[in-house]
């Protein structure tokens, strides 16, 4: 395989766990994953972690992270526009899919502005070690598909085009062949500065069956996938795309090559 062939042609965070997935040119690749990535997420009053795939509406607000000043704006689909430092408030034990992760909260008007928007009352939390809240911790921090694997389930679907942003990736490769990075699992990768090792395949759920800006329910992802993807050997369910760990940190650029050790 001539590997110089493949290479970024998009990348993609989200301050906050669930809501909108917006673009970058350029990431800073960490142990625990992209720089500013999930870095919060929001809880409910019992502290359970809540996700797109309870409420679709979150996918409609866009986050962005100003490191240096401190403060997080959300941008909601009517236009408005709302700011806040980051103070972090009281501790809590919250509920982070099937494990306890301490957490605190954010205060300010923040949490209050996504329960109007959403319908229900939520907290904004950020992990109380100031880690993020990547679904598989540092093990999964980066995730990655090919555009050639979206067209293939495009076409399975008969879609003209099936938008990247539905699977909440951090990395679009192009110049690989359809589902080919599903064969890089345990092997290292060199994407821009930063070393990845590829650890495993992205099981699916329900989130990506909703539109990644108005968060309804458009497309049988699973459906698809499950009839699809029948009878591929992945190490998770349902998969589309993969997952590894950073093992050497680095800025990754939009035109980045990717390099395979060994080969």
């Amino acid at each position: 395989m001539a590997e110089d062939r493949i290479r970024v042609v998009a990348l993609a965070i989200t301050p906050v766990k669930s809501l909108r997935i917006t673009a970058r040119s350029e990431v800073l690749l960490e142990r625990g994953g992209i720089r500013g990535d999930r870095a919060f997420f929001l809880v409910d009053e019992l502290g359970r972690m809540v996700n797109g795939k309870h409420l679709g509406a979150l996918n409609s607000v866009a986050a962005e992270l100003d490191e240096d000043e401190q403060r997080l704006t959300l941008t909601f689909p009517s236009g408005e526009v709302l700011s806040g430092p980051i103070e972090r408030g009281e501790q809590l034990e919250a509920r982070f899919f099937s494990r306890s992760l301490p957490a605190r909260v954010i205060e300010g008007p923040l949490s209050a502005a996504l329960s109007e928007h959403a319908g229900q009352a939520l907290r904004l939390v950020a992990p109380a070690d100031r880690s993020s809240a990547i679904d598989r911790g540092p093990e999964g921090a980066v995730t990655m598909i090919s555009q050639a694997s979206l067209a293939s389930l495009a076409r399975a679907a008969g879609e003209r085009e099936i938008d990247a942003r539905r699977f909440r990736m951090s990395i679009e490769l192009a110049g690989a062949a359809a589902h080919e990075e599903d064969r890089w699992v345990g092997r290292e990768l060199r994407v821009g500065e930063a070393r990845i090792l590829l650890r495993g395949h992205v099981g699916r759920c329900i989130v990506t069956s909703r539109h990644p800006e108005s968060g309804e329910i458009d497309l049988p992802t699973l459906d698809l996938l499950r009839d699809y993807r029948a009878g591929v050997l992945t190490t998770e369910p349902l998969a589309f795309g993969v997952y590894g760990a950073v093992l050497r940190q680095g800025v990754v650029r939009v035109g980045d090559a990717v390099e395979l050790s060994g080969d």
